[in-house]
């Protein structure tokens, strides 16, 4: 083997990745110092993209497939090193693989509760948290913004800006929405959709896609969650009376497995069974006595139509047609007419409306 062809073999023919891992995002792609070969071999597989960067500036970019590294393959880095007539001889530049799968069930979670007015608890703490998934979907934009010169990059590095770009999205969604608490298990889906398309266009700028994001789970606080138990177990008991009678028996139970405080605890058995007594006796008192008679309804104010000019108005209460015989409006020999009236009759013969016209003071005495 002759000196140039020696050299000749140090030189790059093929440039592939595979990747073994599940959390590598991007990986430059190990040259040792040695230079690219001219008509080399690159090998893009799917789910991947290679990134060309010449001097620190970013050059080609190339899709799933097996390009042969040429002049024609190599446009924009062809025009940064001035290769006006093609060129034959090695180069190098650093090339970088970006995965470009989905990387899936990475987490997301509130590190502090989100305070907010609930509609039915009042003002409350809740907690949430779930997952997310996402992808690479502009190559040299998530180079240029995020990755920089690092030779192995992994989702590790950039899912805590993310996360917390989740979770300040989601406290804004989870404060406009006006939820119950109580509702939002039945809303976790549309949560996840809404959040996920206010969160979209954050990503893109490093980049990237959010392809999914679940919310698993929306929590209380603890004293909250004990207080929601005991209202639950009241409504399961439901008749408490027979409750309280099974609950005594069961100390009776109890009491007999135990001989040796028969004397003692004889005692405090019968005076809980009394007291079973009593509040089951006044439980079922309590059911069986006769619903409050409801008082019966106020009664409606009459309204009458009055007849001026050749035409029906109205209809009128009591107070404002006193009101139209205090202006002269309405006079005895005025029709009115009401809801069960055969006929329009003069006011002054309606017995109703003597009230409106009030009483007729008697003749002065003589002088």
């Amino acid at each position: 083997m002759g000196l140039w062809d020696k050299i000749k073999g140090e030189f790059i023919d093929i440039i592939a990745w595979t990747d073994d891992t599940r959390d590598t995002m991007v990986h430059r792609f190990e040259r040792y110092d040695n230079e690219i070969k001219y008509g080399a071999k690159l090998i893009v597989r799917e789910g991947q993209a290679a990134v060309f960067i010449n001097e620190g500036q970013l050059a080609d970019v190339f899709q799933p497939g097996t390009y042969e590294l040429v002049t024609g393959n190599l446009p924009i880095l062809s025009t940064l090193k001035g290769w006006k007539y093609g060129f034959e001889s090695p180069f190098k530049a650093e090339v970088y693989f970006v995965s470009t799968r989905r990387f899936t069930d990475l987490k997301w979670g509130t590190k502090n509760p989100i305070m907010l007015r609930d509609p039915e608890f009042g003002p409350l703490r809740i907690r949430a948290f779930g997952t997310y998934a996402i992808r690479v979907s502009d190559p040299a934009a998530f180079i240029r913004e995020v990755v920089g010169t690092d030779g192995r990059f992994t989702s590790d590095e950039i899912t805590g800006q993310l996360r917390n770009m989740i979770v300040t999205r989601f406290t804004d969604v989870i404060g406009e929405s006006n939820l119950a608490a109580l509702d939002m298990a039945a809303n976790y889906e549309e949560l996840g959709e809404f959040v996920a398309e206010r969160i979209r266009p954050g990503f893109a700028d490093y980049g990237l896609e959010l392809t999914r994001l679940l919310v698993e789970n929306i929590s209380l606080p603890p004293a909250v969650e004990e207080a929601l138990d005991k209202r639950t177990s009241m409504g399961v008991i439901g008749n408490l009376g027979a409750y309280t009678q099974y609950q005594a028996a069961q100390a009776m139970e109890k009491a007999a497995e135990n001989p040796g405080g028969t004397a003692a605890g004889g005692m405090g058995m019968g005076m809980g069974f009394a007291m079973a007594n009593q509040m089951g006796q006044a439980y079922q008192q309590q059911q069986q006595a006769p619903p409050q008679s409801a008082p019966p309804p106020v009664p409606r104010q009459a309204h009458y139509h009055v007849a001026a000019g050749g035409e029906s108005t109205g209809p009128y209460d009591l107070g404002a047609l006193r009101q139209q015989a205090q202006s002269g409006d309405l006079t005895r020999e005025t029709l009115v007419w009401k809801d069960g009236m055969a006929q329009w009759q003069p006011a002054g013969e309606v017995a109703e409306l003597s009230s409106v016209f009030g009483s007729t003071p008697p003749p002065l005495p003589p002088q």
